[in-house]
């Protein structure tokens, strides 16, 4: 199937791999690849990404790539791990199929809905606010440049290659589509998380925007059976720029739970 990776064999316990805003399903290749000898991965492209189904601009997006992301789970009960954006779509995922997930690792979830209101919240308000008018008037480079300065690895975009800025650019309406769901809680998000049964792990870099562990401190706060740890020295792209360490990390939760 086109825009969907695959990392061991199946038969194996099943992960199910939701990647980030921008991103693809192969941004979790270094990840997959340290669990590969224990479990089945699978990673699709989500809708707008790489060669996942186009978006439908006249529909909720978070609908949309949460639709799309459920055609994975199988038929059997599988382990959901997501980043960023996709990380909100597990929670989703986690909370309406729960007869479908065994367990739920979100790296850097980015319900920003669910941070209280401060200086830290209002000020990356600010900065995806501005990317609507940009992406309205065309200037998706510049509107990928702010979204990276303070939501990518730490290489500017103009450092990117060719190929890589262009990939990114041309995505940038899924920022402003995206703004309902993770600023608004489009998908009553919140109001239901005492209904998560499965064990969760939330994953924060120690060098990232201080809004998400204000997020994490709401998450935590609500998940019935969730645990949460620190990747020392990463930052928001802690799948691509700390690989070991995630794989470290959700490799022992799912050897603790069983």
């Amino acid at each position: 199937m086109s825009g969907l990776r695959r990392w061991g064999e199946e038969g194996s316990p099943e992960i199910l791999l939701l990647h980030c805003t921008l991103a693809h399903g192969g941004a979790w290749t270094r990840v997959a690849r340290r669990l590969s000898q224990s479990y089945h991965l699978v990673a699709p492209d989500m809708v707008g990404h790489g060669q996942g189904p186009e978006g439908q601009p006249s529909r909720d997006y978070h609908d949309q790539v949460t639709e799309h992301a459920r055609n994975f789970l199988g038929f059997g009960r599988v382990h959901l791990v997501g980043h960023s954006f996709g990380a909100t779509v597990a929670l989703r995922l986690a909370i309406e199929a729960p007869e479908r997930v065994c367990s739920l690792t979100m790296i850097e979830p980015v319900l920003f809905a669910a941070a209280p209101d401060g200086p830290e919240k209002r000020a990356n308000a600010r900065t995806l606010s501005a990317i609507g008018p940009m992406v309205e008037g065309g200037d998706m480079e510049g509107a990928a440049r702010r979204f990276l300065s303070v939501w990518g690895s730490g290489e500017p975009f103009d450092a990117l290659t060719q190929e890589r800025a262009a990939y990114m650019a041309r995505r940038m309406w899924i920022i402003p589509a995206q703004q309902a769901s993770l600023h608004g809680d489009g998908a009553q998000l919140l109001p239901r998380l005492d209904a998560l049964r499965c064990p969760a792990l939330l994953l924060q870099g120690g060098a990232s925007p201080a809004v998400i562990g204000q997020i994490l401190d709401t998450l935590v706060a609500g998940l019935p059976r969730a645990e949460r740890a620190v990747i020392d020295g990463a930052g928001h792209m802690a799948p691509v720029t700390h690989p070991v360490e995630v794989a470290e990390r959700i490799g022992a939760f799912l050897r603790a739970i069983g």
